[in-house]
C-alpha cells in the first residue's frame, strides 16, 4: 500500500493533472473576476483549497474543484517526493539539482507571499503627517480610552467578520456587549432630510439619530471598495446603553460615558501603525500636454524616526519606490486640490516578507539551466575531439 502511494505521489502523471488544473483554474478564475471582482475572485479561485459553488438564495456550498493552495501543495509535494526518490549525488546532476530547487523556491515564495504580504495605503494631504497605514479592504470597530499613566490612548479592535455573523460580540476589556442587530457589506450614510426622510432614524444615540443609512449591493470593481456600516446595541450589567450606527462614513468617533470613563468608538478602515512618522511636504501631479494622461506623480516626504534618530526627506514617484523599514512605499494616485481641500497623495504601502524569492528562484532555474546545459555541451565537445 505504501508503495504504491510512493508511485503515485512520485508520478509524472500526477505533475501533469496539477498542471492541467492549474491552466484551467486560471482561465475559469480569470473569467470570474468579470463578474466577481479581482479580490473576491482571488479569495474564492486562488486563495482557497476547493472552490466552493453556494446556489443562489441558499445557504449551503459544495467544493466543484481544487482551488489555488490544494493544487499548489500536491505540486511541491509531488515535486519534493519525485526529487528524493530519483536524487543521485553526481556532478552531471548538479544543474537538475539547482533547477530543482529554484522551482521549489518560487512555489514556497508564493506561498508565503500570499500569507504574509500585506498591502495598505497611507493618505494624507500637503502638510499633514501619518503614522499608521490603512487597508483598501478590510475595516476594524475600534473602542478607545485613555490608557492609565500614560499619555496615548488604549485601542481595542474588533474585526469587521464579527460584525458580519450579526451575532454579541464580548470583550474582555469591554465593559459592555456589542450586539449586532443589522450589518450592511456596503452602503451610503447620509444626512436626514426633514421633510423627505419620514422613517424611524437607524440608531437611538449618537450620530446615526441625524442618518440615513442606503444598502448597496457589494463592490467588486478595483476601484471600488465596499463602505459597510452596521447598527449595534450596547449593552451594559446595568442594561442597555441604546442603539448606536457606525460606519466609515461618518468620519469621526461618538462618545459613549460609562462610570467614570468616557468610552470613544468607530468603525473605521483598519489601521496598522508604524514606529516611524512620515509627513507629506510637497505633491507634484504632472500631465501631457493637452491631455489627462499622467506624466509624473510625485510625493516629496520627510520620515521621522526617534528609535534611529533620522529625519530625512525623500521623494517618491513612478518606478521609484520608498524601501524603509521593511515596507515598500509606492505612489499611487493623487487628487489635486480644490476651492477647499489641499492636494492629497496616496501612497500603496506593501509588507512583504518574502519579496525577494521570486528573483533568487527565478536565478537558480536558469543557473541550473546553464550548468546542465554547459555538462552537456563540454560531454558532447568531448566525444567530437575523440571521434
Amino acid at each position: 500500500m505504501l508503495d504504491r502511494f510512493i508511485k503515485i505521489i512520485t508520478s509524472l502523471r500526477l505533475t501533469v493533472i496539477c498542471l492541467s488544473c492549474a491552466l484551467v483554474l486560471v482561465f475559469f478564475g480569470t473569467l470570474a473576476q468579470v463578474n466577481e471582482g479581482l479580490y473576491l475572485a482571488q479569495n474564492r479561485w486562488f486563495r482557497s483549497f476547493f472552490v466552493l459553488w453556494e446556489p443562489e438564495g441558499g445557504s449551503w456550498r459544495v467544493p466543484i474543484f481544487p482551488g489555488g493552495y490544494l493544487i499548489g501543495t500536491v505540486l511541491l509535494v509531488n515535486l519534493l517526493a519525485a526529487h528524493l526518490k530519483r536524487f543521485q549525488l553526481s556532478w552531471k546532476k548538479l544543474g537538475i539539482h539547482i533547477t530543482h530547487a529554484g522551482i521549489i523556491l518560487l512555489l514556497v515564495g508564493q506561498l508565503t507571499t500570499d500569507l504574509l504580504s500585506k498591502e495598505t495605503q497611507m493618505r494624507f494631504v500637503e502638510g499633514e503627517t501619518r503614522n499608521y497605514t490603512e487597508s483598501a479592504q478590510k475595516n476594524e470597530l475600534v473602542f478607545m480610552t485613555d490608557a492609565a499613566n500614560t499619555a496615548e490612548d488604549e485601542i481595542i479592535s474588533l474585526p469587521e467578520s464579527l460584525l458580519k455573523s450579526e451575532t454579541e460580540i464580548q470583550q474582555d476589556k469591554l465593559p459592555f456587549r456589542a450586539r449586532v442587530k443589522k450589518y450592511y457589506i456596503n452602503s451610503i450614510v447620509r444626512p436626514r432630510g426633514p421633510m423627505v426622510d419620514t422613517d424611524p432614524p437607524p440608531a437611538s444615540k449618537g450620530l446615526g439619530t441625524q442618518r440615513v443609512v442606503q444598502p448597496l449591493s457589494e463592490a467588486k470593481s478595483m476601484d471600488e471598495r465596499n463602505m459597510p456600516a452596521a447598527i449595534i446595541e450596547l449593552i451594559a450589567p446595568q442594561g442597555s446603553l441604546g442603539t448606536w450606527l457606525v460606519s466609515p462614513w461618518l468620519g469621526e468617533t461618538q462618545e459613549l460615558k460609562l462610570g467614570n470613563k468616557t468610552w470613544r468608538f468607530a468603525f473605521r478602515f483598519e489601521r496598522v501603525y508604524t514606529p516611524f512618522s512620515v509627513q507629506l511636504l510637497k505633491t507634484t501631479h504632472e500631465v501631457y500636454r493637452g491631455t489627462e494622461k499622467p506624466k509624473n506623480f510625485q510625493s516629496r516626504i520627510r520620515v521621522e524616526n526617534p528609535a534611529r534618530h533620522e529625519n530625512r526627506e525623500v521623494d517618491i514617484y513612478m518606478n521609484n519606490p520608498l524601501r524603509y523599514e521593511g515596507l515598500t512605499f509606492y505612489q499611487y494616485q493623487m487628487v489635486d486640490a480644490s476651492p477647499s481641500t489641499l492636494p492629497t497623495s496616496i501612497l500603496q504601502v506593501v509588507k512583504n516578507p518574502s519579496w525577494l524569492t521570486p528573483y533568487v528562484g527565478c536565478g537558480l532555474v536558469a543557473a541550473g539551466l546553464l550548468v546542465q546545459f554547459m555538462f552537456h555541451l563540454a560531454g558532447f565537445i568531448k566525444k567530437r575531439r575523440f571521434a
